[in-house]
């Protein structure tokens, strides 16, 4: 079980990684676009295209490590104002509203994913892109993430603090 622990752990920060790259690579790709432009220049067609592509991969394969990290936005004036053993419940109810949420939302990215396959569908901009490569994070990051919810649901560690305000 440990070594199946150490390569979902393995997945989740090589996700991160790629995400965190990816963001380096946007502000790279904005700065090299506007030096263009003040220089007079065109930027490349291809810069655009691939920032375009790095928000969507950055933002799903960095949402998972965001869940594990509770570095997701969630209010917690509600659970906060809860008795303790109320707000457990919530929490772990909340918990289990992502979980599902996430199911779905990885089932419909795989039916997406697998039309993509079979239709042999590209975006066509500044270079024709598989868009199958792109649709392939739909599930697999919506499945972590539901992962990382259950681990809400079901682990010692709970979403909501209740310490709303206290640490701000």
């Amino acid at each position: 079980m440990r070594a199946v622990i150490r390569v979902y752990d393995a997945l989740l920060y090589t996700m991160a990684f790629i995400a965190a790259v990816t963001l380096v690579w946007l502000m790279v790709s904005v700065v090299v676009s506007v030096l263009m432009r003040n220089l007079g220049l065109q930027p490349f067609a291809w810069l655009f295209t691939s920032a375009e592509y790095g928000i969507l991969y950055m933002t799903m394969l960095g949402a998972p490590w965001l869940v594990r990290e509770k570095g997701h936005v969630h209010i917690e004036l509600v659970t906060a104002a809860l008795p303790g053993p109320l707000r457990r419940f919530v929490s772990r109810l909340v918990a289990l509203a992502c979980v599902l949420v996430s199911l779905i939302l990885a089932w419909y990215g795989l039916e997406l994913f697998l039309t993509n396959i079979e239709r042999n569908d590209f975006d066509v901009r500044a270079y024709y892109y598989p868009r199958w490569l792109l649709t392939i994070t739909f599930p697999i990051a919506f499945s972590v993430m539901a992962i990382e919810f259950a681990r809400f649901v079901f682990g010692p560690e709970l979403m909501h603090s209740g310490e709303a305000g206290i640490h701000e």
